[in-house]
């Protein structure tokens, strides 16, 4: 049996960026069988009350959802905890704790990044509740790195964004927003733009913003991989002066903007074994799929 740690993954804030997350965790190690990955148990449950609206005031307190999470993950045998979302972290610690589980912080690892790099000023964009309970902006002004915010109607299109991903419907304005308010911070003296909600990776295109775009599931899924396995196992990434070697700064590549497949109907036609359909060069076809 092996002693590589269990890795509990408290997903479900949301889903589509749960399934990021740990696409990244399997991206970032350099592995070339199945038992060379990171060994993880996810909970998934979306129906956690919304982080922001109770940090703001004006939602039920999640905790007692997170604590059911944490604690079966603990049941399960984890013993290193992941969060992908960033809100959730203003609860997190204390249930972590509470459960003897060793929480890796999205918000310390990106913040590690930054001062590691050298950056003075950082843009976020986040939810409402992670700017008003501080979260980046302590963990920064620790390392010496100011925070550069929205203004209050540009927060308002960074909430759209991030709602606009939860439902699966990111639209070509939702992007643009996004990428103008990237431009914005770093025209008030950004030298990198944080994606500090989970949600926003995948509605950004880092192409079009003049300075580098951090993504902070792929930090966490790096230092995961790190802690759990070795550096020896992470992928390695090529430095280019003055960028980290893990921002994002191409377009993003899981943005769920279209609603999934669904198997409408089974095929009539029979079925073709493998070894049939290439000795006859036709194609076998199961299923027949249709957007929903």
């Amino acid at each position: 049996m092996s002693e590589t740690r269990l890795v509990g993954v408290l997903g479900g804030m949301g889903p589509a960026a749960t399934v990021d997350f740990y696409g990244k965790l399997v991206e970032e190690t350099a592995a070339t069988c199945d038992q060379g990955h990171v060994p993880v148990v996810i909970w998934g449950d979306p129906r956690v009350p919304d982080r922001s609206l109770s940090l703001l005031g004006d939602g039920e307190d999640p905790t007692p959802y997170l604590r059911r999470g944490i604690e079966g993950l603990r049941r399960a045998g984890c013993e290193v905890l992941a969060v992908p979302c960033n809100t959730a972290h203003a609860f997190v610690p204390r249930l972590a704790e509470e459960a003897g589980l060793e929480l890796v912080s999205i918000i310390e690892v990106t913040a590690d990044a930054l001062a590691a790099d050298g950056v003075r000023a950082a843009g976020v964009l986040a939810t409402s509740g992670t700017l008003h309970a501080g979260l980046y902006a302590e963990a920064l002004r620790r390392r010496g790195v100011a925070v550069v915010e929205p203004d209050g109607p540009g927060q308002l299109q960074v909430t759209a964004a991030i709602g606009a991903v939860k439902s699966g419907g990111v639209r070509p304005a939702h992007r643009r927003a996004l990428e103008e308010l990237s431009r914005s911070l770093a025209d008030r003296g950004a030298e990198r733009v944080v994606t500090a909600c989970t949600e926003l990776v995948l509605a950004l295109d880092g192409s079009r913003v003049p300075v580098p775009i951090l993504d902070p599931a792929r930090l966490l899924a790096r230092r995961v991989v790190d802690m759990v396995l070795g550096t020896q196992h992470l992928l390695p990434h090529p430095r280019t002066a003055g960028h980290n070697p893990t921002v994002m700064t191409g377009a993003p590549t899981a943005a769920p903007v279209s609603r999934p497949k669904m198997v409408s109907r089974l095929s009539s036609e029979p079925s073709i074994s493998a070894p049939a359909a290439r000795n006859s060069g036709t194609r076998a076809a199961a299923v027949s799929t249709s957007t929903a």
